[in-house]
């Protein structure tokens, strides 16, 4: 067995480029990420063999122990020997619940390989789609271990004629996967493949596991492993195929080093000029290069403070090191250089290009941000998330007092949580934190009280959204002292416009030329691209349509705050606007600017948004769920019952065994039962798991309810206001 060495020695072996791989963990829940964890952690002796699979050591967080989940993705180095040659492999561990899937995401960006672990009886799920997926989006390679098979043996007893059938059903079902999602230059060159030990089978539990590399080297084979389960010589095959071989040797094998990878990796997730300085020597992964690094994961430490962890794309970090948070215009400066083992950080000083370091000292540094010594480089590209916060809870401290420390406590969980929201209602003075899910919300909330602070929470309620039905003619507001007429008109935006907006690649702070190709590309004209006035990150447009009118340059930033805050807050319910796109198509000033400063033009800029929104006639929309449900096949007429008795639709079903696979959609909203119901219906023997899939309009017979539920739990009058309210005669 591989011994633990010490830090030296890791910093010895990572000169060598080659010898260094960043690979994560990804899965759907439960299907053994963390356990199979535990043994590579085992192997490279920092915790005892005798608890892997038991200790989840990488689950180093109370609540992660105690709900038997990982939630936040854990970053450690372990060391592998393959034929006398010594590999530093830096694993991130990631969580499989979709309520965390955004951790996920941060973490693909500092990897450059992904084992993605399927159980043997349940094959491919939604997680382990969307999660590969993730993963091909960020060119990250993906290989396959094929966990449970001990289930195919112990619990399905199948034939080895069968249980070679259903691996290879797997193998094909998520090649199918690569086949999607792949770009076509990677659709062939990464799919997995038997016969070349990109694919493994095992058991993260049991510890051991084999492919074709490690069956050939040590004589192995599928009928050894029947015979060890039915003969009871578990141990046996654990020692001769330990997992920590089978595993970290096909990753190693497949998964490049990070002087390899950057060079395919960069031009996606970088878009700055590759031939300048900076763009060389991020594609060459050089150690004399400037410092460029993109952090990841903010995790607060109780004695030091936040820390900073990320991938070094270029240059070395070092202690005491002054350094651009070039996203927060400001500098930072790194107190000290470190990297994790478990969950033990251990100062090293200094790291070069291509690894994963945690830095101390850069208080003002956020998840997302690019670190840099030369200023005013590109940014990275923003991480794109699948989901947004669609839960919400209203929370404060059970005593007035405590205020304080429940405000630093919420920006805490904020810095290591990029997908959570916190809020404060300015109608009732509550303060909101929005989640991904039910789930995400009450762990936060864990993580309030652990920090000895007693809270009341609301129940969770659902957020919604509000957008434009169709389009309308422009319509006129005033401002405040009648000086300055505004004419505004509506209608939806393009959908694929709308979604690179929600996901960072448009945006004001983009380079304006890459925003223009997308724009472009998109079916916008030159003169439209260059009459926007705004963008809004929700998804949202404003377009300057005047011609020859005078003033409108010096009153730009006063009509886009009037739009900010319709987009914040739309007209039937104030909630977020998405997918609209507004036109300013006249404008009428006053001569004098006293009278059309930022408290006249904004009004009425506003005033005109919200005429325009209720003239042409706007929805409110809900969050959909996609959900899965497996259940002994003769349960599926039930599982079908309780969907449809909750507005939700069953899309498809298939057989797995002696289970069936229902795939479905339900409204957010008619979820908070769902599991009383489902355990009602199906005693118990249906498992499920749900993730986000859409806005969708809130059907026309409940669209009344709802907007006046709203709109009294927000304390505003029962009826929505009407366009008449906004729009002046001239």
């Amino acid at each position: 067995m591989v011994k633990f060495k010490s830090t030296s020695d890791v910093m010895k072996i990572i000169k060598n480029k080659d010898q260094i791989r960043n690979f994560g963990v990804i899965a759907h829940v439960d299907h053994g990420k963390t356990t199979m964890s535990d043994s590579l952690l085992a192997y490279s002796g920092i915790i005892a063999p005798s608890a892997a699979g038991k200790a989840l050591a990488m689950d180093f967080d109370k609540e992660e122990q105690q709900r038997g989940i990982t939630i936040y993705q854990a970053n450690v180095t372990l060391l592998f020997q393959q034929k006398d040659k010594e590999y530093v492999i830096n694993m991130i561990d990631t969580p499989g619940h979709v309520d965390f899937s955004g951790r996920v995401i941060r973490s693909l960006r500092a990897i450059d390989g992904a084992v993605v672990v399927c159980d043997a009886v349940e094959g491919i799920m939604t997680q382990t789609e969307t999660v590969t997926r993730m993963a091909l989006e960020e060119r990250v390679k993906p290989v396959l271990f094929i966990n449970k098979v001990d289930r195919l043996i112990k619990e399905l007893r199948l034939t080895p004629e069968k249980m070679q059938a259903q691996l290879a059903e797997v193998v094909s079902n998520f090649n199918q996967l690569i086949d999607t999602y792949a770009e076509p230059e990677y659709k062939e060159k990464w799919k997995v493949s038997i016969q070349d030990a990109s694919v493994t089978f095992g058991s993260a539990k049991d510890r051991w596991a084999i492919n074709v590399d490690l069956m050939k080297e040590r004589g192995i084979t599928f009928k050894d492993v029947i015979d060890a389960y039915e003969n009871e010589k578990v141990a046996d095959l654990v020692e001769k195929a330990p997992l920590a071989d089978a595993v970290l040797g096909m990753v190693v094998k497949h998964h490049p080093a990070p002087a390899e990878a950057v060079k395919y990796r960069i031009p996606q997730i970088w878009k700055g000029d590759l031939d300048s300085d900076v763009g060389k020597a991020l594609l060459s992964c050089s150690d004399d290069g400037p410092t460029i690094m993109m952090i990841v994961n903010m995790v607060l430490d109780p004695a030091a403070g936040p820390v900073a962890i990320g991938r070094l794309f270029s240059g070395t970090i070092k202690d005491g090191q002054t350094i651009q948070i070039i996203d927060e215009k400001r500098e930072g400066r790194v107190q000290s250089v470190n990297f994790f083992m478990g969950n033990q950080r251990e100062q090293v000083g200094e790291l070069g290009a291509g690894n994963i370091p945690a830095l101390l000292g850069l208080t003002e540094a956020r998840a997302g941000n690019t670190l840099s010594t030369v200023k005013d480089i590109p940014m990275f590209e923003g991480v794109k998330y699948v989901s947004e916060p669609v839960v919400q809870v209203a929370i404060e401290p059970k005593h007035p007092k405590d205020l304080p420390k429940l405000v630093e406590v919420l920006k805490q969980l904020t810095i290591e949580d990029p997908n959570l929201v916190v809020k404060i209602d300015e109608e009732s003075g509550e303060t909101i934190v929005a989640g991904m899910g039910v789930l995400h919300l009450d762990v936060a909330t864990h993580r309030i009280q652990d920090a000895k602070v007693e809270i009341v929470t609301s129940e969770p309620l659902i957020n919604y959204r509000e957008t434009v039905k169709a389009g309308c003619e422009p319509i006129m507001a005033k401002s405040p002292n009648r000086h300055n007429k505004i004419f505004m008109k509506v209608e939806p935006l393009e959908p694929e416009i709308a979604t690179m907006l929600r996901t960072g690649e448009i945006s004001d702070m983009k380079d304006k030329k890459v925003v223009s190709d997308l724009l472009k590309g998109a079916g916008w004209d030159t003169d439209t691209i260059k009459r926007v006035m705004k963008f809004d990150s929700r998804g949202n447009v404003l377009i300057n349509g005047t011609k020859g009118v005078q003033f409108v340059q010096e009153s730009t930033d006063s009509i886009n705050s009037g739009f900010d805050e319709v987009m914040k807050e739309g007209p039937l319910c104030k909630e977020q606007m998405r997918d609209c796109k507004f036109t300013f198509t006249h404008f009428v000033p006053h001569e004098d600017t006293a009278h059309r400063g930022l408290s006249q033009l904004g009004p009425a800029s506003r005033r005109a948004c919200m005429g325009a929104l209720l003239t042409a006639g706007t929805a409110v929309l809900e969050p959909t769920l996609a959900i899965e449900v497996r259940v002994p096949t003769d349960l599926v007429g039930n599982v079908a019952t309780v969907l449809s008795g909750k507005r939700g639709k069953v899309l498809d079903m298939a057989q797995k065994g002696a289970s069936s696979i229902v795939t479905g959609e339900i409204p957010a909203s008619e979820t908070f039962t769902l599991s009383e119901e489902m355990r009602g219906q199906t005693a118990g023997r249906a498992t499920w798991n749900t993730s986000f899939k859409a806005w969708t309009e809130v059907p026309k017979s409940m669209l009344s309810a709802a907007v006046s539920d709203i709109r009294k739990r927000k304390g505003l009058a029962p009826d929505p206001p009407g366009a008449n309210e906004f729009i002046d005669k001239e």
